[in-house]
């Protein structure tokens, strides 16, 4: 891109200045070359054992590699430590608590509009605006809504999976407020009587934060904003898409319970969790189906008191979330402290607005959007054209009935019931799909701690390589089944678990004419279990290594990883592991290096005891 900039230019100081930074890149570069060439020449290690590949390099010179979910255990408390070390966030939290509520909008999996039958199946970037409307979702005068049963019913099952009390009678309301995006100048909404109230949600770092209240309402338009940078503050204009209006939603507002921008991403995500196992909607943030707003404001720490909040909008992501509280809590202790020396109290609470602020993520920070109004602004009244709704008991212990496991309670039972690490019990039950999966293998028999072993650092390893993204679980060939027999197969020892990683690609991609059996006779890869045979590969294989053979004898103990590695590769991975490196040990350790008869008839004598 510099060469083809550099050949457009005119300017003669422009083209200098470019030719220092393309200059400077190429000498960062070879910097960074010369460094990792001097870094990797500081380790020695056999000249083979660096010709194998990664996995068999790390088994011949001794080193094992982590599983992958360790791996991303010890990245996520990396990253967790880089997060604490914001030494601004740091000397806020010294002085001020942050106190955040976090109302989430959530569209619900309906055919058909909240209070119309226009479809909601459309596409936020599709090229056919304005085709999925009717007089009713537009605000046509005369029209009149009917309210869609489904969406009643998604409401209150996700109230009774929030734990929340369910309004034998409820109604609709109208909030009227002027917004391009608002065709009929109002949203029909709840007020004083929404369907669900007083509930909660635990989360798994054991922190409960308490839900207010769970009401319907509808969508708004879409608005695209275009030129300028693309924001509704920075765009030259604005076009406007009335499919999404009438989409059904339900708006969740938490209680401020919630201390920090991680708790308020944790929050975001199990609830994401929970509205997706029971089919309510699939929130996806990126296609506007879940979105969430914060409420964010801080108090000196040790008071109850509540000070005047701000809420932030268009975070579109749960790490925006974490983001904009954390940003938003700096901002707000600097405006408080920049006011200390003033005589009363309201003056300082005057420095905060109630305001909403937008998420800008190009600038990592918030910026003004309007002065928030009050509800006595919305003018809020009973919508006339509805009437009220009265669900009966036993409606409501019907959807009780319908609801499946949710990610809680399946988390618990996961630890306490089949003794899975807490941290991968989190991890199967993130996606119910994969829970399922999971428990249709266990049904075929699989032990718990062997299968959830390789659902997490093998299949999740396999679906997380780039030529496999966007795949799911369910895309995969490997069917419930087949992974039992898999660990059944293993468990016998007629493969094992370095075969089973071997054929696991096929299994996943290619696969579904047979079982794994028939997969592993057809390609002769079934386990070598004789220790007859196992030793006279690791006697030819100590025979043509003499170097190493007396480099091993004279300390380097590192060298039986390589010995090994040679025996596995020799084998083509088929032979036992374990009786593998029992032989070799022994034979590795016999008296002398000529003396290997006895030696032999030693490993061989262990072969038939491990047998």
């Amino acid at each position: 891109e510099m060469l083809r900039m550099k050949g457009s230019m005119q300017d003669p100081i422009r083209l200098s200045w470019l030719t220092v930074l393309m200059r400077g890149s190429v000498l960062l570069t070879a910097g960074v070359c010369l460094a990792e060439a001097w870094r990797a020449a500081s380790f020695v290690a056999p000249r083979s054992a660096l010709l194998l590949r990664p996995q068999r390099r790390d088994l011949a010179l001794g080193v094992r590699r982590r599983p992958l979910r360790t791996r991303l255990r010890m990245m996520a408390k990396k990253n967790k430590k880089e997060r604490k070390k914001n030494p601004m966030l740091d000397t806020v939290a010294s002085k001020y608590e942050t106190v955040v509520g976090v109302e989430c909008h959530v569209q619900l999996d309906t055919a058909t509009k909240a209070f119309c039958s226009c479809s909601t199946d459309y596409d936020i970037d599709s090229s056919d605006p304005n085709v999925h409307i009717c007089p009713v979702c537009v605000g046509e005068p005369g029209s009149l809504p009917v309210p869609n049963r489904r969406v009643v019913e998604l409401a209150g099952k996700a109230g009774l999976a929030l734990n929340c009390e369910i309004a034998p009678s409820t109604k609709f309301d109208r909030k009227n407020y002027f917004y391009p995006d608002t065709p009929k100048n109002y949203q029909i909404t709840q007020y004083d009587r929404p369907i669900a109230e007083h509930g909660y949600l635990m989360l798994p770092s054991g922190k409960r934060v308490g839900i207010r209240r769970l009401h319907m309402e509808e969508d708004s338009a879409k608005m695209l904003h275009i030129g300028g940078d693309g924001t509704v503050l920075g765009a030259d204009y604005s076009l406007i898409d009335f499919n999404r209006a009438g989409v059904p939603l339900i708006e969740i507002v938490s209680e401020a319970d919630i201390r920090s921008g991680e708790e308020a991403a944790e929050y975001g995500r199990e609830l994401a969790k929970v509205l997706k196992y029971i089919g309510a909607s699939d929130c996806v943030m990126a296609a506007g189906s879940l979105r969430l707003d914060v409420n964010v404001s801080i108090r000196p720490k040790g008071t109850d008191e509540l000070r005047t909040k701000v809420e932030v909008k268009n975070v579109n992501s749960f790490r925006a979330v974490q983001q904009a509280v954390d940003y938003e809590t700096v901002r707000q202790a600097e405006l408080y402290d920049s006011m200390e020396g003033e005589a009363s109290q309201s003056s300082i609470d005057e420095g905060i607005r109630q305001e909403t602020r937008t998420w800008d993520e190009k600038t990592q920070s918030t910026k003004v959007m309007r002065v928030k109004e009050g509800e006595a602004d919305y003018r809020y009244f009973p919508e006339p054209d509805i009437p009220p709704l009265s669900i009966d008991q036993h409606t409501i212990q019907q959807w009780r009935n319908e609801l499946p496991e949710l990610p809680a309670s399946k988390r618990e039972r996961y630890a306490s019931q089949l003794g899975l690490d807490p941290e991968d019990a989190r991890i199967l039950t993130d996606d119910k799909q994969v829970a399922e999966y999971l428990e249709a293998t266990l049904m075929e028999g699989a032990e718990p701690s062997g299968a959830a072993r390789w659902v997490v650092n093998d299949i999740f390893g396999w679906l997380g390589e780039k030529q496999n993204v966007g795949m799911a679980i369910t895309d995969i060939k490997l069917t419930p089944a087949r992974l039992a027999e898999m660990l059944r197969l293993i468990d016998s020892k007629y493969i094992n678990g370095k075969i089973a990683k071997d054929l696991l690609p096929v299994l996943l991609s290619e696969w579904d004419d047979g079982s794994v059996r028939a997969l592993v006779d057809e390609r002769g890869m079934q386990s070598i279990n004789d220790p007859h045979t196992i030793t006279q590969m690791a006697v030819d294989i100590i025979n043509n290594n003499p170097t190493q053979l007396q480099q091993y004898r004279g300390g380097k103990s590192r060298l039986e990883g390589f010995f090994v590695g040679q025996l596995m590769k020799q084998s083509g991975n088929r032979a036992d592991p374990t009786l593998s490196q029992e032989i070799m040990s022994s034979l590795l350790n016999a008296p002398t290096d000529t003396d290997t008869e006895p030696a032999e008839r030693e490993a061989v004598g262990l072969g038939q005891k491990e047998a």
